[in-house]
């Protein structure tokens, strides 16, 4: 392992502590000494591990099916590569990892497992939701107390738990095949699957969506029309069946409200 050069002295000594404490190319803050005044290294040698395992292991938790699909030797390498070039930015360990996906889609020794990337994804969303706020969900009473002439109107306020992911690959089969303790039956990878992820209650659900469902929940999302949203299914997919996706607005959890211009929030 080639050492990197010091840090200048006038760099904060946080700045220095916290990079060497992720890279042991980088050499040891001098003020970094125990109680004698001698030079702690093989205590910082042992922080350094442990900090490192502890992230390891919180990348471990927050992706379990990325590790089981890659074995467990694979996934210590790329954890502790995006480790030392990932440090935390805040306390909560369950927001460490948010670039991992993307660290995924350029580690070279994993490239070839390219729906990888799109798992990790769907795992973080998986977790997003979990601490998400809580939020009633949209009930079927509050639904149906808009006029039918005007369901068309309707905006729908996504629950805070809720996401989306569009996955070329059969994200939503992989993530569900690989999150099981059973063993792991044979996936067409290439299969693109559309995903909504909510929390209407205590449980995460992870919902494999219907063809053009992506094209209507992500219009939805960004605050147009139910009208606008069905048309954005079926110049999806001339398979888009809106009734189907209009129980789902209910049955998913995924919305918390629906509103009319000019009213107040049905929820």
């Amino acid at each position: 392992m080639t050492p990197q050069p010091d840090m200048p002295a006038d760099i904060p000594l946080n700045t220095r502590f916290a990079a060497a404490l992720l890279d042991p190319r980088q050499t040891r803050p001098v003020e970094v000494t125990a109680h004698s005044g001698k030079r702690a290294e093989k205590r910082f040698d042992v922080y350094r591990n442990n900090v490192t395992f502890s992230l390891m292991r919180a990348l471990a938790d927050i992706f379990p099916a990325v590790k089981r699909i890659v074995g467990d030797r694979a996934f210590d390498e790329v954890a502790r590569a995006y480790v030392r070039a990932n440090p935390p930015q805040v306390p909560m360990l369950f927001e460490y990892g948010r670039e991992f996906a993307g660290f995924l889609a350029a580690f070279e020794p994993l490239q070839r497992l390219v729906y990888l990337p799109d798992v990790a994804r769907l795992e973080r969303l998986w977790l997003d939701a979990w601490h998400a706020a809580d939020a009633a969900p949209l009930s079927p009473q509050a639904l149906g107390a808009i006029a039918p002439e005007r369901i068309g109107e309707a905006r729908f306020r996504p629950h805070p738990a809720a996401g989306l992911l569009d996955s070329r690959f059969a994200a939503f089969t992989i993530f569900s095949e690989n999150r099981a303790d059973g063993p792991v039956g044979h996936v067409e990878t290439r299969k693109s699957e559309t995903v909504l992820v909510s929390r209407p209650g205590l449980e995460v659900q992870v919902i494999n969506l219907p063809e053009g469902g992506h094209a209507f929940h992500a219009t939805l999302f960004a605050g147009a029309t139910l009208a606008e949203a069905a048309g954005a299914g079926r110049t999806a997919s001339d398979r888009f069946d809106i009734n189907r996706n209009i129980g789902m607005l209910i049955q998913s959890g995924a919305y918390s409200a629906a509103v009319l211009e000019g009213e107040h929030d049905n929820d």
